[in-house]
């Protein structure tokens, strides 16, 4: 190993409670081709959503349903808070966290009213998408599985 060959990895964490998914099992075409980046999906089992990763918090949607963090190593990550959830106008959503607020990976950003979303006819699951694609080098493999908020979710090698 030469001196220059430090990777830079970012590690990510599950943003929920629930069940860790690949998003080819997204039942939204945008997020299941991949259209807005790679990355991982979590059907939550309850409302707490945590940072899936450590960074700057950069923009936080009007309506909640969706914000952005950039990582240490400059991945640009849009966690997206389940499926066509923008229409229902912020209302299962509450935020903790404001536009330049520095994260910890597994810290509480949000909570989603997961009964809220479902009365009102839409999907549940949280997207973790790196929609700075250029910016990945690979990304690590993961099985779907059970997992806590906090969780190790996958390892995506930074160019």
């Amino acid at each position: 190993m030469g001196l220059f060959s430090r990777k830079k990895i970012d590690e990510f964490v599950s943003p929920a409670n629930g069940e860790l998914i690949h998003l080819d099992k997204v039942n939204d075409p945008v997020f299941s081709q991949k259209l807005m980046g790679d990355g991982f999906a979590v059907k939550p089992s309850d409302n707490e959503i945590v940072a899936p990763i450590g960074g700057v918090i950069g923009t936080v949607f009007p309506t909640k349903h969706a914000l952005m963090i950039t990582s240490k190593n400059g991945l640009e990550i849009m966690l997206h808070l389940g499926i066509d959830t923008v229409e229902l106008n912020g209302q299962p959503f509450e935020m903790f966290v404001k536009e330049n607020d520095t994260v910890k990976a597994g810290q509480k950003l949000a909570t989603m009213d997961l009964q809220k979303v479902k009365d009102s006819g839409k999907d549940t699951p949280i997207m973790t998408i790196i929609t700075n694609s250029d910016a990945v080098k690979n990304i690590g493999d993961f099985e779907d599985k059970s997992v806590s908020a906090g969780d190790k979710a996958l390892d995506i090698a930074v160019n």
